[in-house]
């Protein structure tokens, strides 16, 4: 097989065939196909597509990379949830022990920051002592302990997918729907798990922009899913601004912590719980009164400690804090109409909260709170959001990012709807 060959099919918008693209895979796997040429695939498919059977290959390709759990391994019903990715997308880190504390086992394997988006793991290792980076044995242990466990990938489980996903954040390839199908489900399906709740993201903050392509992205993850023996279904979620009110890495965890004392804002307490609730039907986990009432009765916050515990974090001491916090007025009163999602994704980045590129380190004491949402009125001088830094962000720059990232109206705004559709 000459790798270039393989990429000029795809260039030219060929179909390439099941052996050629699970021996582009291993190739790129055992590093005899270089970063350059996995780079000019990865173009050539995200400008020329790739259809349902060129899509399950590639998936099957990048799951058989590696080691694929023994489902018999972890006890109960195992159940997952993956976002597309969204700012200010915390949920995970509440949801997998609310479930678990329900019934249900959650063997998460999350990933980093892609793009101006948020990642679980850098979220999680805000937490003094927390290791993504369990063994095996360990993982199982802690599913048997206390139902779930969010990990990263290991180097066994879909190490084509650990470089690709890399290689696609700073090569402008994330927004691809076979690559990001591909990258999604060869995770999950090699965590064993029998069921699957898919949340695709949808709006200015989201890969997928507009409900169209939201739409077919939820589509292909949950006909993947189907076709690979597993109940899946996808809620499509705006994402035109922020769920929440912060973005960054140690303000989600206390905002993630507040849901889980059954507090914290609406938004992301609604979504939870509504991800929660589908967790349990497609695992078809009975659970009296309830996800809510897990909340209410401390059973999900328990579960999260022990969680935090078994992964060496301590959860009791104190979270990164920033040096500086800068308000940022309005310049006038009235009703939020527009709290662009995608520009303060930018912002956060600016103040090192994200990665530009793959050996950035990311600063867990950064981001943006308090921020106002659409709908809501404001008087002026009262702030959108409040900044947290560190002083190692250019300021021109990040004013000039979130400048034009609210917008306010005279009249009242309806806020918009959440959960946009579901797929099955």
């Amino acid at each position: 097989m000459i790798p270039q060959w393989i990429i000029e099919k795809k260039r030219d918008g060929i179909e390439l065939g099941t052996k050629e693209i699970r021996a582009f895979i291993a190739g790129y796997t055992d590093g005899s196909i270089p970063d350059y040429q996995m780079s000019a695939l990865a173009m050539a498919i995200y400008f020329n597509g790739m259809n349902a059977r060129e899509t399950a290959d590639l998936t099957v390709a990048m799951m058989e990379s590696g080691s694929v759990i023994n489902p018999a391994r972890i006890p109960g019903v195992k159940v997952d949830k993956h976002s597309t990715g969204g700012i200010g997308d915390k949920i995970s880190i509440p949801l997998a022990p609310l479930v678990a504390s329900c019934g249900a086992t959650v063997p998460m394997i999350s990933g980093r920051g892609l793009g101006i988006t948020g990642g679980t793991l850098d979220k999680l290792e805000s937490i003094t002592g927390y290791r993504v980076g369990l063994s095996e044995t360990e993982f199982f242990q802690t599913l048997q302990t206390c139902g779930c466990s969010m990990i990263g990938q290991t180097a066994e489980i879909a190490p084509a997918d650990k470089k690709l996903y890399a290689l696609r954040d700073v090569t402008a390839t994330v927004p691809s729907i076979p690559l990001i199908v591909s990258s999604i489900m060869s995770k999950k399906m090699a965590e064993g798990i029998d069921a699957l709740v898919l949340d695709v993201k949808c709006g200015s903050g989201a890969f997928m922009g507009n409900i169209k392509d939201a739409r077919k992205l939820a589509r292909a993850l949950v006909d993947t899913g189907t076709a690979m023996g597993k109940k899946v279904v996808a809620l499509i979620t705006d994402m035109n601004q922020p769920l929440g009110r912060t973005v960054g890495n140690a303000l989600e965890i206390q905002e993630s912590l507040d849901i889980l004392n059954d507090t914290g804002p609406a938004d992301t307490r609604l979504l939870t719980l509504e991800l929660a609730k589908h967790m349990l039907i497609v695992g078809r986990v009975p659970s009296p009164g309830g996800a809510a009432a897990k909340l209410q009765d401390g059973s999900a916050l328990s579960t999260f400690r022990q969680m935090v515990a078994c992964h060496g974090g301590d959860l009791d001491a104190k979270l990164p804090i920033a040096k500086n916090q800068a308000p940022l007025p309005s310049p006038k009163s009235g009703y939020i109409s527009k709290a662009d999602a995608d520009a303060i994704g930018r912002a956060s980045l600016l103040l090192g909260a994200g990665r530009a590129k793959t050996t950035d380190t990311i600063d867990h004491a950064v981001g943006i709170s308090d921020l106002k949402k659409i709908s809501e009125p404001i008087e002026a001088g009262e702030p959108f959001c409040i900044l947290h830094t560190n002083g190692h962000e250019d300021e021109a720059a990040l004013f000039k990012t979130l400048e034009p990232a609210f917008e306010i109206s005279n009249d009242p705004v309806e806020p918009p709807p959440l959960i946009l559709e579901i797929i099955e």
